[in-house]
């Protein structure tokens, strides 16, 4: 009986030690394994074999959630055997940083980074993230110090560039790839932030007074334009109208000389001689002139001067002309 315990007791040692020369590792992670406390090697995702006692796994103190932790600590560290080597996020706290003009504000960091060479993460540096956090945090404080607070609101992606190089070539050392730092807040003072508020409220007031002043001039500009035109629209109506009128008086001036010069020659033809011609066309106009003179309604008293009584012995003369001249075709 007590060969069969022995026996027993044997073949669970082995089947322990063949569960024990047996490791699974996860996808993007890794364990280092010490053989005889010189490293030996890291294991790949999958199925590896170790030999037990002699090879052990070598742990690193790694911050874990308060969820892992099971606890409320926001970023609480222990050891572990399996490093991840998946991209980390680092939310650190507000750090108190002076600028190159002596305001002191808090900034809010967060830094995104890699294990690559999970060796140099476990040799080269004793507590990997509490060394990731100060070289942080001090790196921060030297990066905003050159800068004036106004310089500091202005230039994030500044920071978080001179940042993320400084950190790179810094912990390249330690095996870890820093991606990208991120800066989630910076926060001025109080009475800085007031000051703040009212420049920014003076600089709107401002900027509104400088628009209002453009549209009143603009409008001004237009209103003055518009004016102008309307004038000149309104001189160049006047101008194409004078000259209308004045064309439309000088055709008919030509027209009535073309009727005379007409009329001249008919009388001519008529009586024969150009003279008499003349007198009676000049008659007739004289007695034209005298009828709308004593046209109209009221009564008026029409004074003849001398020469119109030799104007109407011209009309007798004129009329015996016509006369003889209608008895002279007769015959």
């Amino acid at each position: 009986m007590y060969g069969l315990i022995f026996i027993s007791l044997v073949v669970l040692f082995f089947i322990v030690l063949i569960f024990k020369c047996v490791v699974v590792v996860s996808q993007s992670e890794t364990m280092i394994y010490e053989r005889l406390g010189k490293f030996h090697k890291s294991l790949h995702p999958g199925l590896n074999l170790v030999v037990p006692i002699i090879d052990r796994p070598r742990s690193i103190l790694w911050r874990v959630s308060g969820k892992e932790q099971g606890d409320d600590l926001i970023s609480p560290t222990r050891y572990v055997t399996r490093i991840d080597l998946r991209e980390q996020v680092y939310d650190y706290p507000k750090q108190n940083v002076i600028t190159k003009d002596n305001v002191n504000i808090e900034i809010d960091a967060l830094l995104y980074f890699q294990i690559t060479d999970p060796k140099s993460a476990v040799y080269e540096v004793a507590d990997l993230p509490n060394a990731i956090e100060k070289l942080t945090q001090t790196t921060l404080r030297n990066v905003v110090g050159e800068m004036e607070l106004d310089e500091t609101l202005t230039s994030r992606d500044t920071i978080n560039t001179k940042l993320t190089r400084i950190l790179d070539e810094a912990t390249d050392k330690w095996g870890v790839k820093v991606n990208r730092v991120e800066l989630k807040d910076i926060m001025p003072p109080r009475d800085i932030r007031e000051s703040m508020e009212k420049q920014m409220r003076a600089e709107r007031d401002r900027r509104a007074q400088i628009l209002k002043a453009e549209g009143e001039k603009t409008a001004s500009i237009l209103e003055a334009e518009g004016v102008r035109e309307s004038r000149v629209n309104r001189a160049e109506g006047e101008r194409q109208a004078a000259i209308l009128l004045a064309e439309g008086e000088a055709k008919a001036k030509i027209e009535r000389a073309r009727a005379e010069s007409e009329a001249l020659e008919l009388v001519t033809k008529s009586f024969g001689d150009a003279k008499a011609a003349a007198n009676y066309l000049a008659t007739m106009r004289y007695i034209e002139t005298l009828a709308s003179v004593a046209g109209g309604k009221d009564s008026k008293v029409v004074y003849m001067p001398y020469e119109a009584t030799g104007v109407l012995s011209a009309v007798g003369g004129i009329r015996e002309m016509l006369a003889g001249g209608k008895g002279k075709a007769t015959s």
